[in-house]
Parts: C-alpha cells; structure tokens; sequence
C-alpha cells in the first residue's frame, strides 16, 4: 500500500528538488517558516495539512484536483 508519504516523496524526488530547498520556497512563497527538519518532519509524520500540500505544489507549479474516479 502505498501511503501519503511515499505519494509526497516521490512527487519532490520526481522534480528533482531536495526538502531543504523546497522548505525555503514555501517559505518565502507563504512568508511562513519552514524548515528541512520541521517540513521532513510533517511528512514523516503524515501531518502535513491539505493547505500546506497545496503550497508545495504550487511551489513546484502543479496544482490539486480532486478528480472522480
């Protein structure tokens, strides 16, 4: 089963970015601070909140869709 983390990994390692450089994006996108550990740690953890999903991928230039299947 493949569960959230492994979605949200795979979808940062698949733009070639590491967490470090993407925390400082969301950073200075959202004017929040995000940090290697504290952003790590959320998705680790699978605590990540839909608005901060939302973030990092609009950071990476994707949006989120819910589609019907």
């Amino acid at each position: 089963m493949v569960t959230t983390r492994d979605k949200i990994k795979s979808f940062i390692a698949l733009n070639g970015i590491y967490i470090k450089k993407l925390a400082v994006l969301m950073s200075e996108k959202s004017g929040k601070n995000f940090t290697e550990d504290s952003l790590g740690g959320k998705i680790r953890r699978e605590s990540i909140t839909f608005k901060e999903v939302e973030l990092l991928a609009d950071v990476l230039g994707y949006s989120v869709e819910f589609i019907k299947k």
